[in-house]
């Protein structure tokens, strides 16, 4: 291996030339202009020529020194660049975000055209899950929680909070031919129950809700029996577009079949949910990414 020259009196030398000061080298590298000259000193004696013109004011390069400097100056500068691509992910790298299944499934989902629209050098990777995948261990980059509070221990901020309603399809109330006067009339058709597997005893279920429209309609039924349950919500979602009964749904997960029509909300009485809180760690070398895949999520919310 070759001789190579101290990487002190290089880093000196090259402060020195783009300065054209030893005293405002010395304050970059945190040394004093003393031993800036004296890096110098030992540099030219490697070298066997002199790098500057030893004049008061200003530090003038010689002949050898305006070589040096920009070979010098080029090759910090490929170093720092060089390290910065090692250091940053691969901007390609999908974005790995985990949701709920159901907001995955009918909210995000059918909204990705217009991520691909606005960030076609960005892929995402979508996880749809119920499960808390740990974001410590590096399981996603970012996550959308769905919670009453915000996560602690993470950078994020609230995207939106839901609320509940009896949702059905338009062509169930066609069917019956009568209109919805009051929330009693709700029990002449199929109820759809679907497990929270929070197991929050405040849920926005039919139990709640039926409690609740108790104290506006006496004669409701509190207690009446489910006649279909589905352990996933989107399979409970998924029997309500068919027609097969109400369940009480979120606002924002079918919000774009209530805004095309193709679901209607039942009874106007509702229950407050939870908020959708984007979430990622702090320091994530991901960061700049997720605050555009917040910002987008803001725009088509």
């Amino acid at each position: 291996m070759t001789n190579r020259p101290p990487l002190r009196a290089l880093h000196a030398f090259e402060a020195a030339a783009r300065h054209g000061s030893f005293k405002a080298a010395a304050a970059e590298l945190g040394v004093t202009p003393t031993a800036i000259s004296h890096q110098v000193r030992l540099l030219e004696d490697i070298c066997g020529l002199k790098l500057f013109q030893r004049r008061p004011r200003p530090l003038v390069l010689t002949s050898a020194g305006a070589r040096l400097f920009p070979i010098l100056r080029n090759g910090f500068d490929l170093l720092a660049g060089s390290l910065a691509a090692v250091a940053e992910p691969d901007v390609q790298a999908p974005l790995r975000v985990t949701s709920p299944n159901a907001f995955a499934s009918r909210w995000l989902v059918p909204r990705l055209p217009k991520w691909r629209e606005a960030n076609p050098a960005v892929p995402l990777e979508i996880i749809g899950t119920d499960a808390l995948l740990d974001l410590r261990a590096g399981a996603a980059d970012v996550a959308i929680r769905y919670t009453r509070r915000p996560p602690v221990g993470f950078a994020g901020q609230e995207l939106c909070r839901d609320s509940f309603f009896p949702i059905c399809s338009p062509r169930l109330l066609a069917s019956d031919g009568r209109s919805i006067e009051r929330a009693a009339d709700l029990l002449r058709y199929p109820l759809i129950h679907f497990d929270w597997m929070n197991r929050d005893p405040d849920a926005p279920t039919w139990r709640r809700w039926l409690a609740t429209a108790r104290s506006i309609d006496p004669d409701l039924i509190p207690d009446k029996a489910w006649d279909l349950s589905f352990r996933e919500e989107l399979h409970a979602i998924d029997a309500v577009v068919a027609g097969q009964g109400i369940a009480i749904c979120s606002d924002v997960v079918v919000g774009r079949e209530l805004e095309n029509g193709s679901l209607v909300k039942a009874h106007p009485l509702s229950l407050p949910g939870y908020g959708f809180y984007v979430v990622w760690m702090h320091h994530s070398p991901r960061s700049a990414v997720i605050e555009s895949f917040l910002a987008w999520m803001r725009t088509v919310i």
